[in-house]
């Protein structure tokens, strides 16, 4: 079994690597950033609880209505649209430091309850097709590799939904950590990038999700 856990372990930290730069990455950094370590943890924590259900479900066989071609085009748009938005609102943030000893530094800045960076970070990923049809066929590819078996799916994945969340908190603590370092300018940079990151990435999908839809 424990192979079986290391093996997860793996894809987590490929997925990491080489697939965790979307929406849900400029997100986190930019909360951590802009909000703090703590609320960044519960985006990651969002995100993975979105990832669990995603996988459980695959694995009950109950996403069919995801991936029905008129359902997968709406779902797109949809987070196309959020995406958009999020990222309009990430771009014209600003960056507050009055009352702030230094004004060079960033002060935190009173921001939503607990459950809404848990929400955030859940429905950024669960509204989104691609990742849908993504875990679909890992889980189908991982299922044939076990012959179905539950034990090793259940150690196998749990490898791999822990390192992912492992890496999200250390993408937050990381830009946590140098946020000392940047002063009001900088930030300010920041949330005008990763808002165009995010607008980016709700046109693509929206335009993708069209063209595979009508091609």
């Amino acid at each position: 079994m424990t192979t079986i856990f290391f093996e997860g372990v793996l894809l987590g930290l490929t997925l990491a690597t080489f697939f965790g730069f979307g929406p849900a990455f400029f997100s986190l950094v930019q909360t951590s950033i802009h909000r703090g370590f703590w609320p960044a943890v519960l985006l990651a924590l969002g995100i993975f609880i979105n990832d669990l259900l995603m996988v459980v479900l695959c694995l009950m066989g109950a996403v069919q209505i995801v991936t029905e071609p008129s359902n997968y085009l709406w779902f797109g748009i949809a987070s196309g649209i959020i995406l958009i938005i999020f990222g309009l609102v990430t771009y014209s943030r600003k960056v507050i430091t009055e009352g702030n000893e230094n004004p060079e530094l960033p002060v935190e800045i009173s921001g939503p309850r607990w459950f809404t960076y848990m929400a955030k970070g859940f429905f950024m990923n669960i509204i989104n097709p691609f990742v849908w049809v993504f875990w679909i066929g890992v889980v189908v590819g991982i299922s044939a590799r076990f012959g179905g078996n539950e034990e090793d799916l259940t150690y196998f994945f749990a490898g791999t939904l822990i390192t992912v969340l492992i890496s999200d908190i250390g993408k937050a603590y990381a830009s946590f950590s140098i946020k000392r370092f940047l002063n009001q300018k900088v930030i300010g940079m920041f949330n005008k990038t990763a808002g165009i990151g995010l607008i980016g990435f709700g046109l693509f999908l929206i335009v993708k999700v069209i063209w595979e839809y009508f091609t």
